[in-house]
Order: structure tokens, then sequence, then C-alpha cells
């Protein structure tokens, strides 16, 4: 069947019959062969599926939804199109359920700065679909979330988040607001912060891969 995205997949090192599904979402200007690269390293029950967007940039880069750097404002975000990729992704997440017989109860989402803003906000506004959240060097987007999060169903999530302290493109004080608002909403969450820019250090990586561990 034809999948609503193109994909890279690893299949588990370790035969199950319904493994634990762990879906990455690359950043602004990158592709699926990027967070493909933690693919070995992470836990070998996982049936890992790396997503490529669906924006062509060119030159093998791909965007989730525009962002305007000359915006009058600062980098503004394209809205709808950053709606309709949330809801794309969470079509995709229901499709690849389907076609590979994952776990239903155990999926987990990993995206790194735009794809960490749309995992944030797919978790938010899907919780029955996704269980367990890595979010990278993003934030939660205000304008992607349900009308009354509060009032949703979110005690089966949990979220790491991190940020880099010195990140030169999504500033590190909008991701310090990420906890205190899961806080609110009564959800399971760690923060961590690293003295790094816009990536992942590698101890960033030994503790989010532990996290995923003891949540298989």
């Amino acid at each position: 069947m034809e999948l609503s995205l193109q994909y890279l997949i690893r299949k588990p090192k370790i035969a199950l019959e319904n493994p634990p599904l762990l879906i990455l979402l690359h950043g602004y200007g990158s592709n699926e062969e990027d967070l493909f690269s933690f693919a070995s390293e992470l836990p070998e029950e996982l049936l890992i599926v790396s997503a490529r967007a669906p924006l062509s940039m060119g030159f093998g880069s791909y965007a989730w939804y525009t962002i305007y750097f000359d915006a009058p404002q600062g980098k503004f975000s394209d809205i709808p199109e950053a709606i309709n990729a949330r809801d794309t992704i969470a079509n995709f997440i229901d499709e690849i359920k389907k076609k590979y017989s994952t776990d239903p109860n155990n999926t987990f989402l990993l995206g790194f700065s735009q794809g960490c803003i749309l995992s944030l906000a797919v978790a938010l506004n899907y919780p029955e679909k996704v269980q367990h959240v890595v979010g990278l060097s993003g934030y939660v987007n205000q304008e992607l979330l349900p009308e009354n999060p509060d009032k949703a169903n979110y005690q089966n999530l949990d979220i790491y988040s991190s940020h880099g302290s010195v990140d030169q493109v999504i500033p590190v004080e909008w991701a310090r607001q990420t906890k205190p608002f899961l806080d609110r909403l009564k959800i399971d969450n760690v923060y961590f912060e690293y003295p790094v820019g816009h990536g992942v250090a590698p101890q960033n990586f030994h503790s989010f891969n532990k996290w995923i561990k003891e949540r298989i």
C-alpha cells in the first residue's frame, strides 16, 4: 500500500510479533537520512521509521512547513501548512502501525527542531496515537494545539525534551517554557539542557536513549 510519506525503515533486530514503534521526524531543510543515522545505536526491539517531510526545498532538503525568515516580525511559521503536516504525521502513524503490526500501546515519536515542534503537536492533539515523545531542540507551538488541551486525556503520555543552552536557531527561552506548560497539563515529562548550539550532544543522545530503553 502507498503511504502518505516517504520513509526509511529499520526492522527490529529481535524478532517480535508486535514491536514497539519509533518514528523519527527531521528538522527544517534536512531529510529522512539525518536522524536515521541514530538508528543503529537505538534499542534492538524497536521498529524504526524515519519519515521525509513533504515540502521539497531542492538538493535533498525538505521541510514540514514553510518558515519565512524575512518576515517583519522575525521568523514566521506557515501555520496552515504546519497544521496540515501535523495531521499528515498523525495519519502516517496509523498507516505504519497497520502495515507493520506494531504494538499500538508503545509508540514513540522523536523529532528534532521543526520535527520536535510537530512531535509535540501530534502528541497533544492525538494522545491516543502516541505514548512517548522525545523532543530535541524545539518548543511547544501554541498555535498547533487543540482548543482545550486541559480537557484532553494525557495520562498515558510522557515526554522527554532537551535543548542546547546556546542554540542560535531556536532560543533556549522558548524551550524552557515546555516543562511548565506540560506540568500544568499533568503530563509526565523531563527537560534537560546541554552546552551546545542547535544540535544533539553525545551526552544528550545517551540520555534520551536510556529514557527510551526504560519504556520498551
